[in-house]
């Protein structure tokens, strides 16, 4: 599903009028539901460590250098040197005092700090993107923006994901008369999402209540 037949889908269960027109969805409440689709998407993407959102980069390091520039845009799962896994040190300081070969990377700022070499090596870091979208041009994207635009949530549950998960955000009184229902189809996607895609066997499935 792209973002113009989620939004749609949207419109459908909330009893608003749907649209072919991306330009046409310029009224308030048209605002609120792309927001909450982007919001919910966040939430969700956000929740664990999906293999899903799982990218690979490689950078060089000169020769006598121990600083690139941090151009992940995610969270560093693992970083390799030479096939060997390298730990984080969350203290800088710390990482400066300690001898050069020592297995662990560190980060400063925009910075990504590294041991010093005496050749060149090539840099490989696993991480989870903060990417929520992809364009028709398959580039990823932060944010759902475009008609043809499509989420990373794999199409299984995009449906009952975003679309119901949106209407709870919106609609999300216990009296309204499709509160359980929106509920129930929320929380069965992302349960059945956590059991299915989850990277570690050892999460157990748990969900999340939207209200306002």
């Amino acid at each position: 599903m792209n973002y113009l037949e989620i939004i749609n889908k949207c419109l459908s269960e909330l009893n608003f009028r749907q649209t072919d027109d991306f330009s046409e969805l310029t009224r308030p409440e048209h605002q609120r539901i792309k927001n909450y689709i982007n919001l919910v998407a966040q939430d969700v993407c956000n929740s664990m460590n999906w293999n899903f959102l799982l990218r690979q980069e490689e950078f060089n390091l000169p020769a006598g250098t121990r600083q690139l520039k941090n151009t992940i845009y995610g969270r560093i799962l693992a970083v390799y040197i030479d096939g060997i896994k390298y730990n984080f040190c969350e203290n800088f300081q710390l990482f400066l005092t300690c001898r050069d070969k020592a297995r662990i990377f560190s980060v400063f700022n925009d910075k990504l700090l590294f041991p010093e070499f005496e050749e060149d090596k090539l840099i490989n870091i696993i991480y989870y993107t903060r990417n929520l979208a992809i364009s028709s041009d398959n580039l990823e994207k932060r944010y759902l923006e475009n008609a043809d635009d499509k989420p990373l949530i794999p199409e299984p549950f995009v449906e009952q994901i975003l679309v119901y998960g949106t209407c709870l955000r919106l609609k999300g009184e216990p009296e309204h008369v499709k509160f359980s229902y929106w509920q129930d189809m929320y929380n069965s996607a992302l349960a059945n999402m956590r059991s299915k895609i989850a990277i570690d066997a050892d999460y157990t499935p748990f969900v999340r209540l939207f209200r306002r």
